[in-house]
């Protein structure tokens, strides 16, 4: 009688069946829009075979290896080249269908976003043109600068080729809309001359029910009409006209918006002096900022 070690009893019983099960079961970790890591073990005429761990290939279609087309997959992948892919679905017969546009796009659209919330620029190149403005390609994307948002608003079509510094008004990738300004990053770029405190001088350029407009050279500040005096302000007409010269302290810059708050408020000895002696405020605006350096919040207060 043939007396059986521990191990292989153990063996014995792990069945063919078993380690079939086993397979499926480390199958059942992947799912639609995992990130793996995989290696090109062998190329095929519409695309590649990677082993990501399975227990079958994964594929990738040529279709889905850039998000700028590709006519030759052994040049991007060579064999044996490992990267990371998103898994996009499973077909009929079990295989893991993969990607790398799909990635490259989402990876893509975070850095878009994270560089619109840092009020950050791109140079893009114009491609083409249409009657609203130009389209340009952002890291293979396709986005829009409206033409109210160009430098150069008539003869588009010489645009084209050329290259163009924009910010960024909108970036949504579900809606795979994207939509640039040429004025955003110049206004971006002006703000960068201005500190929170500073006093500037500028020329009213329009009024509104809420506040002033005012024009910097290359930026528009708002004085909102609740920083304009620390009394009530019942009409902003009475005070400022379309091309007066008036003085401001900076309250707050928001590059990524390309924004910049003012404040005449800050510059009171009491409240409605503003309302009272403008000529007086506007004349010692310098004097009275310096005392109130590092003093002064975001909503016009001094602290």
């Amino acid at each position: 009688m043939t007396v059986q070690s521990p191990r292989s009893q153990a063996a014995d019983s792990f069945s063919s069946e078993d380690f079939a099960q086993a397979l499926d079961a480390q199958n059942l970790d992947f799912r639609p829009g995992q990130v793996v890591r995989g290696r090109i073990f062998q190329h095929q005429n519409d695309g590649a075979l990677v082993d990501i761990g399975g227990k079958s290939p994964a594929f990738l279609p040529l279709r889905e290896a850039g998000i700028r087309p590709v006519e030759d997959l052994s040049e991007l992948f060579p064999l044996k080249t490992e990267a990371e892919f998103l898994i996009v679905r499973e077909d009929r017969d079990g295989q893991m269908l993969l990607s790398v546009r799909r990635l490259q796009l989402k990876l893509i659209w975070e850095e878009l976003a994270q560089k619109q919330a840092n009020g950050q620029t791109v140079t893009v190149p114009v491609i083409g043109t249409n009657k609203g403005g130009v389209l340009v390609d952002v890291q293979g994307l396709r986005g829009f600068i409206p033409r109210s948002h160009l430098n150069q608003r008539e003869d588009l079509k010489e645009l084209v080729g050329q290259s163009l510094t924009a910010g960024f008004i909108e970036v949504n990738a579900e809606a795979n809309k994207l939509v640039l300004s040429q004025r955003v990053a110049a206004q971006a770029e002006n703000l960068g001359r201005y500190e929170i405190g500073q006093v500037v001088e500028g020329k009213v350029s329009g009024l509104k029910p809420f506040g002033v407009f005012v024009d910097l050279e290359g930026v528009t500040g708002l004085l909102h009409i609740k920083q304009v005096s620390q009394s009530f302000v019942a009409s902003l007409p009475d005070l400022f006209k379309p091309g007066q010269l008036i003085k401001a302290v900076v309250i707050d810059l928001d590059e990524a918006k390309g924004r910049m708050a003012l404040s005449t408020r800050v510059l009171e000895k009491h409240p409605g002096e503003v309302l009272e002696q403008l000529a007086v405020v506007m004349d010692e605006a310098e004097e009275r900022a310096s005392k109130l350096k590092g003093k002064i919040t975001t909503d016009g207060k001094v602290i």
